[in-house]
């Protein structure tokens, strides 16, 4: 995925919104060096009102990306270490006893942002992680019976460690499902990983961005316009039946055990035109529908454990099933 600089088709603010949102990218590459397709799926994701899920070792700057991308952004952020013993009134809020008025007051928690990072999600009993699925889905918080809106714009970046299962609690189908985007943060190049040795030699600290240079390029007002242009982008009856025909097929492949919902076809359709309108346009095109299909897939299928044995990971079903379902012209 890599958004070019054509605006044709779009001026005035949309434009704007446009351009504000592809600095992103050279803002966060001050504080994160190679991540560039991750950074383009949580602009994606945000232009959706969707969440991501990253995985990725640690190390690969997962945190730091995020961070990153709330500084350049202008946008509120806070950081839950997700842990065993993580309870939901330490993610949603809760009631306190205010002696002096005796009265009960309610104490906002860390998701009353505008963007969540969720260290390690997978590390904390599922109790605590079903407490993040209204305020994901519903863009709300009910506590003792109130419903309490959550800020605008709003994204849960959740992190988990795909190689470490001790202590672990898979995510559930229902929470993946909320997810719109499952982005993979590989292991850096050589050549990127002596580019981010050398900026620690030279007094790089990623805990001071402002430091690194980083600042605001964008705001909530540039997400609202470009939002309203996505909105916009046309989509044709042969590109909707591109989607469900790759949906269906996911249903239908031998390798796996649960294919994509209806949900993760208007998923696909979603930031599929979110991704045209980055890349310039103002319809959606299949090449839009295939750069996008992995991501917002992958997650949403589950294998059969004798493929699983064999080898066969779901973007090889995604990727084998893009190779063989015919492609509107």
């Amino acid at each position: 995925m890599d958004p070019t600089t054509d605006n044709a088709g779009y001026a005035g603010d949309a434009g704007d919104a446009r351009t504000s949102l592809e600095a992103l990218r050279a803002e966060i590459a001050k504080a994160v060096v190679g991540q560039d397709p991750a950074v383009t799926g949580l602009v994606v994701a945000l232009l959706c009102r969707g969440h991501v899920l990253l995985e990725g070792v640690p190390g690969v700057a997962k945190t730091l990306l995020v961070r990153a991308l709330a500084s350049a952004l202008e946008l509120d952020t806070k950081r839950i270490q997700f842990t065993p013993d993580l309870m939901p009134s330490d993610v949603t809020g809760s009631l306190v006893y205010d002696a002096r008025t005796a009265e009960f007051s309610f104490q906002p928690g860390p998701v009353f942002t505008n963007l969540l990072l969720a260290d390690e999600i997978n590390r904390t009993p599922p109790k605590t992680q079903s407490s993040l699925l209204e305020a994901m889905e519903e863009r709300q918080v009910t506590v003792d019976g109130t419903p309490r809106p959550l800020p605008d714009p709003f994204l849960v970046a959740a992190t988990q460690n795909p190689v470490e299962y001790e202590g672990t609690y898979p995510l559930p189908e229902a929470q993946l499902d909320r997810f719109l985007l499952k982005l993979t943060i590989p292991l850096p190049s050589r050549q990127d990983e002596i580019d981010v040795l050398t900026r620690h030699a030279a007094g790089f600290n990623p805990r001071d961005l402002r430091a690194a240079g980083v600042r605001p390029v964008a705001n909530a007002a540039d997400l609202e316009a470009a939002r309203a242009a996505v909105a916009k982008t046309t989509v044709s009856p042969e590109i909707a039946g591109y989607v469900v025909d790759i949906c269906r097929a996911t249903r239908e492949s031998p390798s796996l055990t649960l294919g994509v919902s209806p949900r993760g076809a208007t998923a696909l359709l979603a930031t599929s035109r979110a991704w045209a309108w980055l890349t310039g346009r103002d319809y959606v095109i299949p090449d839009d529908v295939k750069a996008l299909a992995l991501p917002t897939l992958r997650h949403r299928v589950q294998l059969r454990p004798e493929a699983e044995m064999e080898g066969v990971t779901a973007d090889s079903v995604i990727n084998a099933i893009l190779t063989h379902v015919p492609v509107p012209r």
